[in-house]
């Protein structure tokens, strides 16, 4: 945006009872935040974990804390004012007003406190135990996400992402390392963090960035054309490429390579997709599209039949209480109405009240499907039984033959 333009107006809020951004600065950035700013010396309040740190960025560095009046874990981002020789404490502001706005999100990282020095400000934010998501990524295959776990992962962030762009915010920083999990085993939830690119979308004005990481960033960063909620889409599409094969479609051996496989749509989908199903292939390539009117949009993505599934293997078709081929899903829903038997009539059971959802799925030994019925042959119908909780099936033990 040139010096003569005018600052994008606030956008107007899209989500009911959500706070309307306050006026932004010019590059959509936000200038008012409601978190008191305290000035007291940190370390009177908090103690620094000893080990490693849990993040660093050229211009801020994350360290593991304790709040000694509760003994409860947090994470210190502190982070420098001036960089590069410019005074960048609005652009910290910034980052603190977009978690003030998403706060009311379960996937985005919750912000505790903020404290200022005079070189630094420190956010005080909630601990993720499980490190970033990128560090399982890139382990051996036989210890990395399961597609089963990524599915649920990528729910989530989805809906985190979703909730962002019905704000108006960009992230334009989607990538492992920037998804953190609550705990490393069991398995825990997704957190989105490091808002320090986010972006405020106004309609009707243009906002042009060259910004993001290489390997992540859309075709539209590189050619300087508008950004927009279909850029964070796109690196959507490359985090889950990344999650399901460990490996980065676009990168190069250098930042050039790497921007021209992008620009040219170097991406391959049949090395190291052995183990992948045919629909997170599909939910891959309805994001790793050129153009960004054509990519699906976060809300698309939640309804993909990809993650919409459970893990019953993909070559099983679905039907909802209509049993018209041996080889079909029946789904049967038994909630707190009694169940009716084959003779019309109540079971023994109508007394018993339930909430399980109950999947059966049937599978035929023999040949499936015949050109004639004089050649049909004796076959025998296997069903297996799957209790849903939450967010998984749960198979139950024991074999059923019809």
């Amino acid at each position: 945006m040139s010096p003569d333009e005018k600052p994008p107006q606030p956008p107007p809020s899209r989500s009911r009872g959500s706070r309307t951004p306050q006026q932004p600065r010019r590059g959509g950035l936000l200038t008012e935040i409601r978190t008191p700013i305290l000035r007291e010396p940190f370390q009177e309040r908090y103690s620094l974990s000893p080990g490693r740190e849990l993040g660093r960025g050229k211009f801020a560095v994350v360290k593991k804390c304790l709040k000694k009046e509760t003994e409860k874990e947090f994470a210190a981002k502190f982070m420098r004012k001036r960089r590069k020789g410019q005074d960048c404490r609005m652009e910290i502001i910034h980052e603190i007003a977009v978690l003030e706005l998403a706060q009311r999100n379960h996937w985005v990282i919750s912000l505790h406190e903020v404290y200022e020095t005079p070189t630094e400000m420190i956010l005080v934010l909630e601990y993720a135990a499980g490190g970033e998501i990128f560090d399982q990524c890139v382990a051996e295959r036989e210890d990395a996400f399961k597609e089963k776990d990524i599915k649920r992962l990528m729910r989530q962030i989805l809906e985190g992402v979703s909730f962002l762009h019905h704000n108006n915010v960009v992230h334009l920083d989607l990538k492992p390392q920037n998804i953190l999990l609550t705990s490393e085993s069991p398995l825990g939830d997704v957190r989105i963090v490091d808002f320090g690119l986010s972006r405020v979308m106004n309609n009707g004005e243009e906002l042009r960035e060259i910004m993001g990481t290489p390997e992540y960033v859309a075709p539209e960063v590189l050619s300087y054309d508008p950004i927009s909620t279909a850029t964070d889409m796109w690196s959507v599409g490359v985090l889950a490429y990344v999650m399901l094969t460990g490996v980065s479609p676009f990168l190069g051996n250098s930042k050039q390579e790497t921007f021209l496989n992008i620009s040219q749509m170097n991406v391959n989908y049949s090395e190291d997709f052995d183990l992948i199903s045919e629909s997170a292939v599909d939910f891959i390539k309805a994001l790793l599209i050129k153009r960004p009117e054509e990519r699906a949009t976060a809300e698309e993505c939640l309804l993909h039949s990809w993650l919409a599934q459970t893990d019953i293997p993909d070559t099983v078709c679905w039907s909802k209480n209509i049993e018209e081929e041996a080889d079909t899903l029946i789904v049967h829903e038994e909630d707190s109405t009694s169940e009716i038997s084959a003779e019309g009539e109540k079971t023994e059971e109508d007394s018993v009240v339930t909430e399980e959802l109950i999947v059966v799925a049937s599978y035929t030994l023999g040949q499936c499907r015949q050109s004639e019925k004089d050649k049909i042959v004796e076959q025998k119908t296997i069903s297996k039984r799957f209790k849903f909780e939450e967010p998984l099936l749960q198979e139950l033990p024991g074999e059923f033959i019809y």
